[in-house]
């Protein structure tokens, strides 16, 4: 039985198509997108990658429902869009480790991508189809998505068949035969995965295979958590032999016989961290343009923040600064904390009408053509630091000088973390908040580094720093009201977070364009804003 909304969307679609059939000219739209040259050669590089006789499958991210017949901005899965450019959803992409036969064409890659469709056209925006693909993203092979089912891939003739986790959350359309949830349950039938089938215990194969050498016994302790907490792996031989083992040298007999499976749903996620690890230069480029005006809003609400202004007015301000420049979208959430709010890290309701004399902590970020920036700074909204709030942000400033220094190519990946945790520790001793430094964790919660790119949290192998490597520095000290501390500190958050590059020739701070010592804030909290007219009827 079709729901109203479908009905509705029937009745709609039969309506006159006005503006449909109008040509698209390339001024239409921005011309610095990565090319299909970059999106061919990150293609080429991962099948170079690929184990041999295997085959990597990739899936267009879901589309989202927000309420009722409206969904979400689309977002393409980052891995999808940086191998082919696709924006679009209800696609699939097959990579063959070696060329294959597919339809008379010898190629080593296919899309089936979601077909043109001059009626959703009219309502949703156009669609490349098959043949804007071949076209415009380069990819030969190029098929509507409707034809994947009767589509032969010959499981036989392959070693391994490589892909994630698939999504288990998809809608179902039912007006659509080929839409994502169609696409999945036809590739599961082909390579014969069936309901209730498990691969968790891959996960930790490839964990065990990657961490072993370094921390083994760590490993080990993981491993037997995770075996206690899911029956589907309480009873895997290779992992029961794995935590059994006395020593390194019966580990490393366990990790020489944990096999390769057919299915494996474990590789390419490691392959994949190690591609989008380090950036090329066209990467960078877009990066540096999106650190550039996302540093640049930190600026301007600068100069605009006042007491009266409400958490949400500041994240406007932002987001305003984003769309200006040409962002895209936000990367993540935006997080605009006055006050205690500043103490939850991940606090998105920006609901406080007020922001008083409190300090503001704003972690924001805008993505551009797919590349996000992720900056942070925290200042007071009446534009003077109290004694107290300067005292804990020039030692989360002191603790980030110290992130920074270790940010070099050779380094291992927590050489910056435990540089700036050792100063704030030592710093939050000094100031008489804690007494002994692991106490400092109630107040430093969180790491001050991860990988940025097509994802805010991006992919990487966390191993020693490689050249063109793009991470944050983002060192903080959080005391939230009812802490056991003199309650002068109480509400005090601070996060002080730049976007860093390290090349072989040392480390450059992308977002330095945002004022960031309590010098240089103050005295940019002084200037006056193109904002200060800006002034709207009185809502009654």
């Amino acid at each position: 039985m079709k729901s109203m909304r479908h009905l509705w969307f029937l009745l709609l679609v039969s309506l006159p198509l006005g503006a449909m059939g109008q040509s698209t000219t390339p001024s239409d739209k921005p011309a610095d997108f990565l090319t299909k040259e970059f999106h061919r050669q990150r293609r080429e590089q991962l099948r170079q990658l690929l184990p041999a006789r295997s085959v990597a499958v990739f899936f267009s991210a879901p589309v989202r429902n927000r309420a009722n017949d409206v969904d979400f901005h689309y977002h393409q899965n980052p891995d999808f869009y940086y191998l082919t450019g696709y924006k679009e959803p209800n696609s699939v992409l097959l990579l063959f480790s070696e060329k294959q036969n597919i339809n008379g064409q010898a190629t080593t890659e296919v899309v089936f991508a979601q077909p043109r469709n001059p009626q959703a056209e009219s309502w949703t925006g156009k669609r490349l189809g098959a043949e804007g693909v071949k076209n415009q993203l380069g990819l030969a092979a190029a098929y509507p998505n409707t034809d994947f089912n009767a589509f032969k891939l010959d499981t036989a003739s392959l070693q391994q068949v490589l892909f994630f986790e698939l999504p288990h959350d998809v809608r179902n359309e039912e007006r659509d035969r080929s839409d994502l949830y169609d696409l999945l349950a036809q590739f599961k039938q082909k390579v014969g995965i069936t309901n209730g089938k498990s691969f968790a215990h891959q996960e930790l194969y490839n964990a065990i295979r990657q961490y072993d050498a370094r921390a083994g016994q760590q490993v080990q302790q993981e491993v037997k958590r995770q075996m206690e907490a899911d029956p589907a792996l309480a009873n895997n031989a290779n992992l029961k032999d794995y935590v059994a083992a006395k020593d390194a040298s019966a580990r490393a007999a366990v990790v020489a016989r944990i096999p390769k499976e057919k299915l494996d749903m474990s590789s390419l996620e490691e392959i994949m961290n190690q591609m989008r690890e380090t950036k090329t230069p066209e990467e960078l480029v877009l990066l540096r343009k999106a650190v550039a005006m996302s540093a640049i809003g930190q600026l301007e609400v600068m100069k605009a923040m006042q007491p009266g202004m409400s958490e949400m007015e500041v994240q406007g301000i932002h987001e305003y600064v984003y769309k200006k420049y040409g962002a895209e979208y936000e990367g993540y959430p935006s997080i605009v904390g006055a006050g205690n709010n500043g103490c939850i890290l991940h606090y998105t309701e920006n609901e406080r009408p007020k922001l008083n004399n409190d300090l503001v902590l704003m972690d924001l970020g805008a993505e551009y053509h797919g590349y996000t920036a992720d900056v942070t700074r925290t200042i007071p909204a009446n534009g003077k630091f109290t004694p107290e709030q300067k005292q804990i942000y020039e030692l989360v400033y002191v603790a980030q000088e110290a992130g920074f220094a270790q940010c070099k190519v050779g380094n291992d990946f927590q050489a910056p973390n435990q540089a700036a945790q050792k100063v704030m520790a030592d710093g939050l001793i000094k100031l008489g908040i804690i007494k002994t430094p692991e106490e400092a964790r109630k107040y430093t919660m969180h790491g001050v580094s991860h990988y940025l790119g097509l994802d805010v949290h991006d992919r990487g192998t966390y191993g020693p720093f490689k050249h063109n490597t793009v991470i944050t520095v983002e060192p903080g000290i959080y005391i939230p009201e009812g802490s056991p501390v003199d309650k002068k500190w109480w509400g005090i958050g601070v996060r002080i977070e730049d976007d860093v590059l390290i090349t072989n020739t040392g480390w450059e701070n992308l977002s330095k364009g945002a004022p960031r010592s309590v010098k240089d804030i103050e005295a940019t909290m002084a200037q006056p804003s193109a904002l200060d007219d800006f002034k709207l009827p009185v809502l009654k």
